[in-house]
C-alpha cells in the first residue's frame, strides 16, 4: 500500500521569544501530523500559542528549532522569498476582523493576492469573479466593505482565501465577529471546502465549533494536547 505524504507535519517545533530579560516559549516541543484534507480545529485559552501555532504552518513565522514539513516543503531553514511563494500557492487565510481593504471593492480585494501570486490581469478578475460567486457573492462583487453586512464580508475574506486554489486554509476565529446564525453559514462555507479536499485549521474558543471537526488539539502554555475526535 502507498504511503501517503502528510499535508503538514510539525516535529518537536519550538518558538521562543525575548522580552526584556526573560526568554518566554510561545511553543514548547510541538510535534502534529495533519493529513491531506483533514479538518483539525485548534483551541486553548489566549496567549496559549494557537496563533504562533497557525502562524509557523501559514509561512508567517518561523520556529526557533524543530522542523516545519508542509506539502512535502521544508520551511524551517528556507529564505523570506521563498516562504512568501509558500504562502502565495499554498495557504489561504481567513481572520476574525476579515481583513479587507476598505476603499477597494469585494472583486478588488479577492485579486489581491492574485496580484502577489503574479498571475495576468484577465485571469485574475476571471479567477476573483469565480471565488466570489462560489461563496454566493456573484451579486456584490462591485459592493465596498460597508456596503456588506458581516457574514458577507466574511465571505469575500474566504474568497479571497481561496482565490490561490491552497491546499490548506488556515481560519483564525472565523465567526468570532458574527451572530450564530452567520456563524453557522461561514462554518457550513468552511466544512463545504473541507469536504472538497482543502486542509482545514480552525483556531476557536468556540467548543460547539471544535466539535465539528475531525479532531481536536489544544494549546496551552505552549505545550499541545491532541483530543481525537
Amino acid at each position: 500500500m502507498e504511503t501517503k505524504t502528510p499535508a503538514i507535519e510539525l516535529k518537536h517545533v519550538t518558538k521562543t521569544y525575548k522580552l526584556g530579560g526573560e526568554t518566554l516559549n510561545a511553543l514548547d516541543n510541538v510535534s502534529l501530523v495533519a493529513q491531506a484534507g483533514e479538518f483539525i480545529a485548534i483551541t486553548g485559552p489566549s496567549g496559549s500559542g494557537k496563533s504562533t501555532l497557525a502562524n509557523i504552518i501559514g509561512g508567517l513565522d518561523k520556529p526557533t528549532s524543530g522542523d516545519v514539513i508542509v506539502d512535502g516543503q521544508d520551511l524551517s531553514h528556507v529564505r523570506d522569498r521563498a516562504l512568501s511563494d509558500y504562502r502565495n500557492h499554498h495557504i489561504g487565510f481567513v481572520f476574525q476582523s476579515f481583513n479587507l481593504q476598505g476603499s477597494n471593492t469585494a472583486l478588488e480585494n479577492v485579486i489581491m493576492p492574485l496580484v502577489f501570486a503574479k498571475m495576468r490581469g484577465k485571469q485574475r478578475k476571471a479567477r476573483a469573479l469565480e471565488c466570489l460567486q462560489a461563496v454566493g457573492l456573484g451579486d456584490r462583487v462591485n459592493h465596498k466593505p460597508s456596503q456588506l453586512s458581516g457574514g458577507q464580508r466574511q465571505r469575500v475574506a474566504i474568497a479571497r482565501a481561496l482565490a490561490v486554489k491552497p491546499s490548506i486554509i488556515i481560519a483564525d476565529e472565523p465567526t468570532g465577529n458574527l451572530d450564530s446564525a452567520r456563524g453557522a453559514e461561514i462554518m457550513k462555507l468552511l466544512q463545504d471546502l473541507n469536504h472538497q479536499g482543502i486542509t482545514l485549521l480552525i483556531i476557536t474558543h468556540d467548543q460547539t465549533i471544535a466539535r465539528l471537526a475531525h479532531r481536536m488539539v489544544s494549546i496551552h502554555d505552549g505545550k499541545l494536547v491532541e483530543h481525537r475526535g
